[in-house]
């Protein structure tokens, strides 16, 4: 008896769209969700309902679906290539639309303690990220050149302290998500006038964020 033929089976090829993601992948597609929260390309409502779409793809296709209106958002292997050849897998430090000048300071720290104070020159963007340390980052004598200062906060297991001059005012509004613990403005400047104007985003998870002007002398 000869060999029964089996049937053949034909392989649909792959695309850069059919590609599996990593959890690392949504995790950057949703740091890129909360800066186009910050520069109001998103209202809240819309944030929410494409980070569960973005937790939730499995594809690179399915991930870049809730960044495809979001201009230069776009993974070129996927298919759907921008203008500007913009790579959001890539660090934020490389996006243009960190703030439109480009201008970023990024300070990263791991089990240890970030602090910037005296006179140091802000830029008009800062990411600050880390884990299981303290932050403080001290306005008050500072050199400040820009009427707005865009700070993204990703801090985990570590308080954060933000002082502020006290002509300056804050903005919170954009501040997507702090877990086990709390956010404690002190200057009670959220929505109102002031200059320099600080734009706090982001996320805080285990551990305080507290917003304060400089400590005024016994007898101030």
């Amino acid at each position: 008896m000869g060999e029964e033929e089996q049937p053949a089976t034909e392989t649909k090829p792959l695309t850069g769209r059919d590609i599996r993601v990593s959890d690392a992948e949504r995790e950057h597609v949703v740091e890129v969700l909360q800066k186009a929260i910050g520069l109001g390309m998103l209202n809240l409502d819309e944030f929410t309902e494409r980070t569960d779409r973005a937790l939730a793809s499995k594809t690179r296709g399915e991930l870049n679906a809730v960044l495809t209106d979001l201009p230069g958002l776009v993974h070129p292997a996927a298919g759907m290539v921008p203008r500007q050849q913009q790579n959001p897998w890539a660090p934020p430090s490389q996006h243009a639309y960190a703030h439109p000048s480009g201008q970023v300071m990024e300070l990263n720290g791991k089990y240890s303690a970030l602090q910037r104070n005296g006179n140091w020159l802000v830029p008009e963007s800062m990411v600050v990220r880390n884990k299981y340390g303290a932050t403080k980052l001290d306005f008050s004598q500072a050199e400040i050149r820009h009427p707005v200062v865009h700070i993204e906060l990703q801090a985990k297991w570590g308080p954060v302290e933000i002082t502020i001059p006290e002509s300056a005012a804050v903005d919170t509004n954009s501040i997507t998500d702090i877990k086990f613990g709390n956010l404690d403005d002190r200057t009670r400047s959220n929505g109102r006038p002031g200059t320099p104007r600080f734009v706090i985003s982001g996320r805080v998870h285990g551990g305080a964020l507290i917003i304060k002007y400089p400590r005024r002398g016994f007898f101030g």
